[in-house]
């Protein structure tokens, strides 16, 4: 009942879920992936939807969830979505603290809107995007520290990849993810971004913070060979959606507040065929790379 009240709920929040996840990841994950997606998508509703709450109020709901975790790490999980994600942890061999670092870094989206400097912005990825990456991983049977630092490259690229895109977004929830010391270094003031002014300097600074993504992306982009199958095709079409936006971003000369760009029909038609016909049927091997067979 645990597993079905967790697809229940991905499905609440995304009608298409149990096809999509069986498409990607394959139908003998569907049930592991609802659990991790059951956790998230609630924590995820503590630190966002409700933003009107007072934030303390938020943080508790968000330290409530974290005991939740503990108690079912400690062999008495009390609610559903627990019950199920003990049994997925166990079973795949999922390291707690990823969980852990999931629900850090919802609780700094409620707490923190400025970024200093660009390892604070980087630090928050590590913690908000990598343990995605190694959460899927786990799931096909990988552990791997190798295959652990290709996978964090892509997800942090990913998060800033998005955070380029979004400037305009953000800055409309008061939020900005452009660190500080870079933003006093070209020039480019709160207030600009607030007007959605894209002059030269802040051109010039997305450029740079573009350039860290795509070389974050390139570092990642071996991975799916080194691990085939269903989950190398999901993952070069996750690549080649990512490189489609950050191209899009510098196609547009950097002006997300005109030109955000998004994925289209045709751009989803490119990736699916970049994907397949750089999909790698066989994985390469790794040594010295560790990969325990995934329970079915």
């Amino acid at each position: 009942m645990a597993y079905e009240w967790c697809a229940a709920r991905a499905a609440s929040h995304y009608e298409n879920f149990p096809t999509a996840s069986n498409l990607l990841l394959g139908k003998n994950l569907s049930r592991p992936v609802a659990a991790v997606y059951a956790f998230s998508r609630q924590a995820d509703d503590f630190a966002d939807e409700a933003e009107f709450a007072p934030a303390e109020n938020r943080i508790k709901l968000l330290d409530e969830w974290e005991a939740h975790l503990d108690r079912a790490l400690a062999g008495d999980p009390r609610h559903p979505a627990f019950i199920a994600l003990a049994d997925a942890i166990e079973r795949y061999r999922i390291e707690p603290q990823l969980f852990r670092d999931l629900l850090s870094a919802f609780r700094q989206d409620v707490a923190k809107s400025r970024y200093e400097t660009p390892e604070e912005m980087l630090d928050y990825c590590t913690r908000s995007a990598d343990p995605v990456g190694r959460i899927v991983l786990r799931l096909h049977g990988f552990h791997s520290p190798q295959l652990d630092a290709m996978s964090d490259a892509i997800c942090t690229a990913l998060q800033l990849i998005n955070f380029w895109q979004d400037v305009f977004i953000d800055i409309e929830k008061d939020r900005i993810y452009l660190p500080r010391i870079e933003r006093e270094k070209f020039g480019v003031t709160e207030e600009q971004i607030r007007a959605g002014n894209v002059d030269d300097n802040y051109r010039a600074l997305l450029k740079q913070e573009c350039e860290r993504a795509r070389a974050l992306l390139e570092r990642g982009r071996p991975l799916p060979e080194f691990v085939g199958g269903r989950l190398a095709l999901w993952l070069r079409a996750v690549w080649h959606g990512g490189e489609r936006i950050l191209s899009g971003i510098e196609a547009a000369g950097y002006d997300c507040a005109n030109h955000r760009p998004t994925l289209g029909g045709w751009d989803k038609l490119v990736i699916g065929v970049r994907a397949l016909t750089s999909w790698p049927r066989k994985a390469r091997l790794l040594p010295p790379a560790t990969q325990t067979e995934c329970p079915g």
